[in-house]
């Protein structure tokens, strides 16, 4: 097994702040409604613009791919949400990464999941806290940091409650071997 070391200067994320109402925010999302290589952000007065690099991108579906192969190996229901918008009006917006469902179809996904390249990490948790995610995953350096939400906030934690059994040790390493098909042979096999 070949695992790819990540690199050193990954492809760059495009990504604009500034500051803005709810409905400048709402105005620039509508410019932007046919693009789907944008992602926009929004929550306490500042409206973010971002463009995923193509490594954020790979590493995003790579994660998806293995997490779904878990999923169905366990005969666990879901329904993959991806980046949808998720929104309290007026309040907050964000796009997940990745995000999931797990038993039933929600409004409010159950599982979010984060890739960090340039910018983000746990400082995005005010966002989902707003919107009320479960739990959130950010991967960033080969690593997977978990919260879960609280009753106030969210707290760090060191396996899923959305999906105890899973090994994230096993999804981290097999997320850096270098041929995907090994990847996926090496999880399912990991797994079964």
């Amino acid at each position: 097994m070949t695992q790819t070391p990540l690199r050193e200067r990954p492809t760059r994320d495009q990504r604009i702040v500034e500051y803005g109402t709810w409905e400048q925010f709402k105005s620039i999302q509508k410019g932007f409604e046919s693009s789907r290589r944008v992602r926009l952000f929004y929550y306490d007065g500042t409206i973010e613009i971002l463009m995923p690099g193509q490594d954020h991108e790979i590493y995003k579906s790579i994660i998806g791919m293995l997490l779904e192969i878990y999923l169905v190996e366990r005969e666990i229901e879901f329904w993959p949400t991806g980046s949808m918008t998720q929104e309290q009006e007026g309040e907050v917006s964000a796009q997940a990464d990745e995000s999931y469902c797990l038993h039933e179809l929600k409004p409010v996904p159950d599982l979010s999941i984060e890739v960090v390249f340039t910018s983000g990490g746990p400082n995005k948790l005010a966002r989902y806290r707003a919107l009320g995610v479960p739990e959130v995953w950010f991967w960033q350096d080969g690593l997977f940091t978990l919260y879960e939400l609280g009753e106030q906030d969210y707290k760090r934690i060191y396996r899923s409650r959305c999906l105890p059994d899973l090994d994230l040790e096993l999804l981290g390493r097999c997320l850096l071997i270098t041929s995907k098909v090994q990847a996926a042979k090496e999880f399912r096999r990991a797994i079964s």
